[in-house]
């Protein structure tokens, strides 16, 4: 069976496209009045665009910081053991007292 999701996103985006040309020819308002309401609805989406980036950025900030503060303290354990490591090592490569 084929999978026609990206046909029938197509054919919605192409109805969306028609129904809003449709809208603008036969709306009540004058040509004025539609064109301020488009212009108006595009900067609220600009808008809105925006202030989703900038969330998205602060986000985006706030976990390469969780990252980075895990990654030194994984590097501090790691170190530690590595040093543990080496004092049994040296421990048990010396002499026994006699």
């Amino acid at each position: 069976m084929e999978n026609n999701d990206g046909s029938k996103f197509f054919y919605f985006l192409a109805g969306m496209g028609i129904g809003a040309l449709v809208g603008v020819l036969f709306a009540p308002q004058s040509g004025d009045e539609t064109r301020d309401i488009i212009a108006g609805k595009a900067e609220q989406s600009r808008e809105y665009l925006l202030r989703k980036s900038r969330e998205l950025r602060e986000q985006a900030t706030e976990y390469v910081d969780k990252g980075k503060d895990l990654l030194a303290e994984q590097r501090q354990h790691l170190a530690a053991a590595v040093e543990a490591g080496k004092q049994a090592y040296r421990s048990e490569a010396q002499p026994p007292n006699l």
